[in-house]
């Protein structure tokens, strides 16, 4: 059966949860993930050429570890968003909500009805079979977490349509494809990237939404802390071992 969602719960207690990026959606690297001390890693398959066996094995990974399973897909890649689910992810990380549609399409696919148009399935969320289904519905449609990845201009323009009507569980930036589609990318510390995010932060607060921060710095983590947010994605795992490596050889050499 479906554990309960911890980072869920901790948000609705006002609590705060940290989570990384997995662009390497390995099971020893989930693990690592859970023993840094996270509450969360977002597997990545939009990024990332992932077997779907292996992923099956990093949800598994997380779940033994305490860790809670997200997984980011395509923009529109639903049937990904089903498969994953029925492995065990308590959320998925939507990319390019750039819309209301785009939230309606989402609720449609993740959950059961009456939320959604879910397939139903006796994999290995419902014990093979063995919970009573109907009562596994209702735990899944109150367990799993849509996340609204906003990336675009134009997601920034209509976040309040978009968070309108309810069923976002989470908004999470897209920072450095936010400069790409104001025109700019990369260029992070624009001030038009900036005001995005505020822009963003300031109507989930509106909307009683919680906004999920990158940080990747103490300063920036530091600034949205005092900004009242909860919830954080401190980078990307695979950045982090990389920045490790490139350290090791010359600190070892002095």
């Amino acid at each position: 059966m479906l554990r309960t969602n911890e980072v869920k719960r901790k948000l609705a207690v006002g609590d705060l949860v940290h989570g990384l990026f997995c662009t390497t959606p390995v099971p020893e690297l989930v693990e690592m993930i859970a023993h840094g001390g996270y509450d969360f890693v977002v597997l990545d398959t939009e990024h990332t050429l992932v077997d779907a066996r292996e992923l099956s094995h990093a949800i598994r990974a997380a779940e033994a570890c305490g860790l809670t399973p997200f997984v980011r897909i395509s923009a529109g890649d639903f049937a990904t968003a089903l498969r994953v689910l029925d492995a065990g992810a308590m959320g998925i990380v939507v990319p390019h909500v750039r819309s209301r549609a785009d939230v309606s399409a989402a609720l449609e696919a993740m959950y059961y009805a009456p939320l959604g148009k879910r397939s139903l399935g006796n994999g290995r969320t419902t014990g093979f079979g063995r919970y009573e289904p109907v009562e596994h519905l209702r735990r899944a449609n109150d367990e799993i977490m849509l996340v609204a990845l906003i990336e675009d201009a134009e997601g920034v323009a209509d976040i309040d349509g978009i968070l309108s009507g309810g069923g976002v569980d989470l908004v999470l930036p897209g920072p450095a494809d936010l400069s790409q589609s104001f025109g700019f990318p990369w260029r992070l510390g624009d001030t038009r990237v900036r005001a995005a995010l505020d822009r963003l932060r300031a109507a989930c607060a509106e909307h009683a939404v919680p906004y999920c921060a990158m940080a990747r710095t103490e300063q920036r983590y530091a600034q949205w802390r005092d900004a009242g947010v909860r919830a954080f994605v401190c980078g990307d795992a695979a950045d982090l071992a990389a920045a490790a490596l490139r350290r090791s050889l010359p600190d070892l050499r002095g």
